[in-house]
This record gives structure tokens, C-alpha cells and sequence, in this order.
């Protein structure tokens, strides 16, 4: 799997960077979040490590965008971990990554 491809496509997908000051998600980890629905986001949270690389995915409720990194989601309605290429298979067809 190339985490490099699917970070392009989420920057270049309208998702919104967002900065992890709370205590919800790893250290170092970067939030790309979009509104799907009125309060209801669908986040990628991307970890990088010095070997390893895991992206989590998540539908979730917030009460507004500025709370995602800062508060706990208010419902989480999607859970997926991305660690290995067979985690991706679940979720190719969610995303479209240019390869």
C-alpha cells in the first residue's frame, strides 16, 4: 500500500488538515477530516512512525468541525484500522487513490 498516494488524495480531495491538540489520538498523528453530512465527519487519522505507517478511519459526529482534535466525538459510527495492504482491500472502494 503507498501511504504517499492516499495522503495525495486526501489533500487534494477537499479534506481539511486538522491539528491533534487533544488527547483522543496518537502523538504526531495528522487528522484529515471532511463534512459528509451536517455534524457528521469522516476522518483519517494518519500515523506515522519510523517503520510502521497506520491510518485509522472513522465516520463521526462532532459538534463542529474546531472540535476534531480537540474533543471526543459526540458518536462514532465507523471504525476501520488500516496497518497492511489486506486492511486497504476493505476500504478500496471508498477512496479513489491515483496511483
Amino acid at each position: 500500500m503507498n501511504y504517499e498516494n492516499i495522503l495525495k488524495s486526501l489533500q487534494s480531495d477537499r479534506f481539511t488538515e486538522v491539528i491533534d491538540t487533544g488527547s483522543n489520538f496518537e502523538k504526531g498523528a495528522t487528522i484529515y477530516a471532511k463534512e459528509i453530512r451536517q455534524n457528521v465527519f469522516l476522518l483519517f487519522v494518519v500515523i506515522k512512525r519510523i517503520r510502521i505507517k497506520n491510518i485509522h478511519v472513522f465516520i463521526a459526529s462532532f459538534d463542529r468541525l474546531e472540535s476534531i482534535g480537540i474533543k471526543e466525538p459526540l458518536q462514532t459510527m465507523f471504525y476501520l484500522s488500516i496497518t497492511k495492504n489486506e486492511d486497504f482491500h476493505y476500504f478500496k472502494k471508498y477512496i479513489k487513490v491515483s496511483q
